[in-house]
């Protein structure tokens, strides 16, 4: 049985607002097991991001903790790669050089002989060899995707942290990039925590949905994908794959009509 490596226990956030205070998670608890793949849904700004942040470290919890390997998170760490819908990429510097970076840090802990040994590695398993010189404005929005997640695995963290990573891309690369992920994900095991609002790419890609309700986040149900790994695309016509999506389009939809309710107030 795997090992759990992240407890969430009775954490709660409120951030400081014109009117006071606003609580954007309330006593949540869950775990996420070593390698794991979590998909966290829910509508737009009821706090999914926030969940990341804490784990991410750039967020502390008001109330009650978040522990890695029963140790209280209290800032960012190399052990875990965030990716951003945005790309997180720096334009000023080449595809060669934004896989480098992170590696050169002060607190890296890869030696400095096998830099270059990682960077082509990583190049090469996201088909970027023949961009290594190029900069990201001359790239399309999957390649500077895939640089982005070469960018986070070059430092070989033990987690990865996506925020809606795919959702700027158009259906066909989003897919394309899906599958890219999986593939990587078998050669370099790691701990995935992921932000999406489709529920078609949260089944696919994940091992354990949360689906979580409109602002402030609490957990309405956790679903176990009955798929096992690796996955091909083919599993989109399954009918439990079919029935499974639309009772978590049921579960979304409704916490949508919540949260747009409590805009409106």
């Amino acid at each position: 049985m795997s090992q759990d490596r992240i407890r969430f226990e009775k954490a709660t956030v409120d951030f400081k607002v014109d009117k006071g205070l606003l609580r954007v998670i309330d006593d949540i608890s869950f775990s996420i097991s070593d390698g794991e793949f979590i998909s966290i849904v829910g509508p737009s700004g009821c706090g999914k991001t926030t969940l990341m942040n804490i784990i991410a470290g750039f967020v502390k919890p008001t109330s009650g903790t978040v522990k890695l390997d029963g140790v209280e998170i209290n800032g960012p760490s190399q052990n875990r790669g965030v990716i951003f819908q945005e790309y997180g990429i720096f334009p000023w510097l080449t595809v060669e050089k934004n896989i480098l970076f992170g590696l050169t840090l002060r607190n890296s802990k890869v030696p400095k002989d096998r830099h270059q040994e990682i960077c082509s590695r990583y190049l090469q398993l996201m088909g970027l060899t023949d961009f290594a010189l190029a900069y990201p404005r001359t790239l399309s929005g999957g390649m500077r995707q895939r640089l982005a997640i070469a960018r986070a695995y070059a430092t070989n963290p033990e987690f990865l942290l996506m925020d809606e990573p795919f959702g700027a891309l158009d259906a066909q690369t989003r897919a394309k990039m899906q599958d890219l992920l999986l593939e990587v994900l078998q050669h370099e095991r790691k701990t995935v925590l992921l932000i999406t609002h489709s529920v078609d790419e949260a089944i696919y890609l994940s091992s354990k949905i949360i689906v979580v309700t409109a602002r402030p986040a609490k957990i309405k149900e956790v679903i176990e994908i009955p798929f096992p790994y690796p996955r091909h695309e083919s599993i989109h016509d399954d009918p439990q794959f079919i029935s499974l999506k639309s009772r978590l389009r049921d579960l979304v939809m409704k916490e949508y009509e919540a949260q747009q309710k409590l805009s409106s107030n």
